[in-house]
C-alpha cells in the first residue's frame, strides 16, 4: 500500500457512484430528506457519503476492508504498530487510552493541568489519580508540562502505579523531554500515555518537537482535526505492541463509540494523513515560516509580548511548537479575556484561548500570510488603543496547592451528595468538576477536599471573565459536595 492511497474515501466514492437504493439508514437517503435550506448550503456530496456501516463500507468496530487499510495506512504515517480512528475526537481517545490500562484503585500518575476527559476516564475506571504539579511561568502565569525529574520521584514514592499519563505538547506548544520520560517509565516496565491533541503535525517536520511514536510511547491519542486538517470531531488512538494489549484498546473504543459512526469524518481523517503523509513538510514548513515572521513582527508591537525559545530551561520546558503564538498582553493593563474582546469586536478575529496575561493563536496548514498580516496590524491597533493603561504588571501566579483527595473520584461522583452555598463549602468534599476551560484544568475533582485557597482562585477567575465551568449552579453560588452522616446517638 501507498501513502497516496485514500482506501476508505475511495471505497465512498465507489459506493456513491453506484447509485445504490437505499432501505437503511441514515434517513436523510442522501439529503433527499434533508431541509431544503440545509441541503442547499452543504452540496448533496457531503450528503451522499452520509452512510452506515453495511458491508462494502466496513465497519469501525471490526474492521476488515477499507477502515482496516485506511488504519493500516495512518499506523505507517504516524510511525505506530496500530492506529484507530476516533469519531468521538481525542476526548474519545484518551477515554480508551485511560481504559484499557487501569481498572478500579488502580494508580496512575497525570499532571494537574490534564483535559477534564481525562478525569471523566478516571472516574469510569475508578483509578486513583496521583497528581503531579506542572512546572509554572512566573513571567506568563501558566503552567507548562511535568518534568522527567518529578516523574521519577513520583515513581519511586509510588512504584505501584500502573500507567504515567503526559501531555505534550501543552495547549500553549511547550514540550517536555518526553524520550527521558518514556524512559524512566519503560525501565520500571510501566506504560506511557500521551495527550497528544496538540501536535498531530509534529511526527511531520523534523523541527518541530518528538512525537508521541518516535519517543517511544505506549499510546498517544492525537487529535488530528486540530491541526491536521481533518473534520472536527476526528482523531486518532496510535498504539506500540508491548506493554499495552491492541486487542484490548480496541474493545475498549467499541464500547465508547457509537454505532452510528460518521463516514464523512471517517474519510476526512483518511484524506488528512494522506495530505500529511505526502506533502505534511512542505506545508508544515509555511507554517512555520508564516508564524515566526509574525513572531517577529509582533515582538515590535509596544507591550506585546509574543514567546520564543526563550523560555525552555527545563525538562518540563524542552521544546517549542513555534506554530503556537502565545502573546503576553499583561503590560497593556488589561487581561487576556479583552484582548480577546477588543480582537473580536474591532477587528473580527476570533482567537484559541485566553487567561489572565495571554491570548493564544493558532497558525496551521490553513492559514495564509493574508490572516497574519492581518493579524498582526489588528495587535498594533489593540496596543495603541491602550496605550494610556500600559504598565509593567508582574503577573500573580495562584497555583493553590493540590487538594487532598479524601475518596476515589467516582466514589464521590456516586456518593450520596447536597448542595451548599459555595463560601462554606471549605472542608467539604467536592461532589463535582470545577475548571476553567478551555484548557479544562481542574480546580477540584470529585473526592478533593474544598479549600479556602481553591475558593478563591475560582472567584478570582469569575472575576477576570474565564470561562469556569463543570458545577451544576452555573452561578457558581453553590456547590454540591459529599453528604456528611450524622452520629447516631
Amino acid at each position: 500500500m501507498s501513502q497516496l492511497e485514500t482506501p476508505l474515501f475511495d471505497a465512498l466514492l465507489k459506493h456513491r457512484n453506484r447509485h445504490p437504493i437505499q432501505f437503511h439508514i441514515p434517513g436523510h437517503k442522501k439529503g433527499h430528506g434533508v431541509d431544503p435550506a440545509f441541503r442547499e448550503f452543504v452540496g448533496d456530496n457531503i450528503l451522499s457519503i452520509d452512510l452506515i456501516n453495511i458491508a462494502p463500507l466496513d465497519d469501525l468496530h471490526s474492521p476488515k476492508g477499507a477502515i482496516k487499510k485506511a488504519q493500516e495506512l495512518a499506523a505507517e504515517a504516524f510511525g505506530a504498530d496500530h492506529t484507530f480512528f476516533s469519531v468521538q475526537g481525542t476526548s474519545g481517545a484518551i477515554m480508551t487510552m485511560i481504559l484499557s490500562v487501569v481498572g478500579p484503585n488502580d494508580k496512575i500518575l497525570v499532571p494537574r493541568n490534564v483535559h477534564k476527559s481525562i478525569m471523566s476516564a478516571i472516574v469510569f475506571a475508578g483509578a486513583v489519580p496521583i497528581f503531579i504539579h506542572p512546572e509554572v511561568d512566573p513571567e506568563l502565569g501558566i503552567s507548562h508540562g511535568i518534568s522527567a525529574e518529578a516523574v521519577e520521584k513520583a515513581l519511586i514514592e509510588y512504584p505501584d502505579a500502573k500507567a504515567v499519563l503526559v501531555i505534550n505538547p501543552t495547549y500553549f506548544g511547550v514540550a517536555a523531554d518526553l524520550k527521558r520520560i518514556v524512559e524512566i517509565a519503560h525501565e520500571r516496565q510501566i506504560p506511557v500515555l500521551v495527550d497528544e491533541a496538540h501536535g498531530v503535525h509534529i511526527h511531520f517536520h523534523k523541527s518541530l518537537p518528538v512525537s508521541a511514536m518516535a519517543a517511544g510511547a505506549d499510546m498517544a491519542a492525537t487529535s488530528v482535526h486540530k491541526l491536521g486538517g481533518s473534520m472536527t470531531q476526528s482523531s486518532v488512538l496510535n498504539v506500540r505492541e508491548g506493554l499495552v494489549s491492541a486487542k484490548r484498546v480496541q474493545s475498549t473504543l467499541s464500547m465508547l463509540t457509537t454505532t452510528s459512526t460518521s463516514y464523512p469524518i471517517l474519510a476526512s481523517l483518511d484524506t488528512a494523513r494522506r495530505q500529511l503523509a505526502i506533502n505534511g513538510a512542505d506545508l508544515i514548513d509555511r507554517t512555520i515560516r508564516l508564524a515566526n515572521d509574525a513572531r517577529k513582527r509582533i515582538n515590535k508591537i509596544p507591550h506585546l509580548h509574543c514567546v520564543g525559545r526563550e523560555l525552555l530551561k527545563t525538562s518540563a520546558t524542552f521544546d517549542l511548537d513555534p506554530t503556537k503564538l502565545l502573546i503576553s498582553v499583561k503590560n497593556l493593563g488589561i487581561t487576556g479575556h479583552q484582548a480577546e474582546e477588543w480582537l473580536r469586536e474591532n477587528a473580527n478575529i476570533e482567537i484559541e484561548l485566553s487567561d489572565l496575561y495571554n491570548i493564544l493563536c493558532l497558525v496551521t496548514i490553513g492559514d495564509s500570510r493574508k490572516e497574519l498580516n492581518l493579524l498582526v496590524n489588528a495587535l498594533q491597533r489593540m496596543s495603541e488603543a491602550y496605550d494610556n493603561e500600559a504598565a509593567v504588571v508582574e503577573p500573580i501566579v495562584l497555583l493553590p496547592d493540590i487538594p487532598r483527595l479524601a475518596m476515589t473520584p467516582r466514589d464521590a461522583f456516586y456518593a450520596s451528595t447536597e448542595v451548599v452555598k459555595i463560601d462554606e463549602a471549605v472542608g467539604r468534599i467536592s461532589a463535582e468538576f470545577i475548571m476553567v476551560y478551555p484548557p479544562g484544568i481542574p480546580i477540584f475533582i470529585p473526592g478533593e477536599i474544598i479549600t479556602q485557597e481553591n475558593i478563591e482562585y475560582i472567584h478570582m477567575n469569575v472575576e477576570a471573565g474565564l470561562p469556569v465551568q463543570g458545577p451544576e449552579d452555573d452561578t457558581l453560588k453553590l456547590l454540591r459536595v459529599i453528604k456528611e452522616q450524622l452520629a447516631i446517638r
